[in-house]
C-alpha cells in the first residue's frame, strides 16, 4: 500500500488491454465512486455496456467492502480503456483480498488479454491482405 499526501491509504494497480493503459487507486469508503481522468464514470464511458465492463469486477458477488476508485487512462479506443480499467480494479481488488483471487480469475478478470493489431506488412495492403493476382 501506498500514501498520499493527505495520509489516506489506498492501493494502485494497473491494467492493460491492447494499446491502453489504466493506473487505478482504491480508497476505502463509505459508496462506491468511479472517477476516469477526472470525470464521474457515466461522463466518462457513455455507454451502458462499457460502464458494465467496468464495474464487472465490483458487482461481483464476492465483494462486499465499497471503495472510492480513481483511475487515470490512456491510449487506445474507449472499449479497449474500458476492459483496461476493469483489469486494473480487479488486480487492485486483489491485492486487498487475496480471497477474491478465484472468483475473478474464474470469471476471466485477471487474465491481460493479449489480442492487438497486427502490424502491416511491406508489399501488401494491410496486415495479410495482398493485391489481386492476375493470370493474365
Amino acid at each position: 500500500m501506498a500514501k498520499t499526501s493527505s495520509n489516506s491509504e489506498y492501493t494502485e494497480a494497473v491494467g492493460r488491454r491492447k494499446t491502453s493503459t489504466a493506473r487505478a487507486r482504491l480508497f476505502s469508503s463509505d459508496t462506491i465512486s468511479i472517477e476516469v481522468n477526472g470525470k464521474p464514470l457515466a461522463d466518462y464511458f457513455t455507454t451502458p455496456s462499457q460502464q458494465a465492463t467496468v464495474q464487472g469486477p465490483l458487482v461481483h458477488e464476492d465483494v462486499s467492502r465499497t471503495f472510492n476508485i480513481t483511475v487515470k487512462v490512456n491510449g487506445g479506443g474507449l472499449m479497449s480503456q474500458a476492459e483496461a480499467v476493469r483489469h486494473a480494479i480487479s488486480r487492485a481488488l486483489v491485492t486487498l483480498d487475496d480471497n477474491l483471487r478465484s472468483p475473478l480469475k474464474k470469471s476471466g478478470y485477471l487474465k491481460r488479454d493479449p489480442r492487438s493489431k497486427e502490424r502491416k506488412k511491406f508489399g501488401l495492403k494491410k496486415a495479410r491482405k495482398s493485391s489481386q493476382w492476375s493470370k493474365r
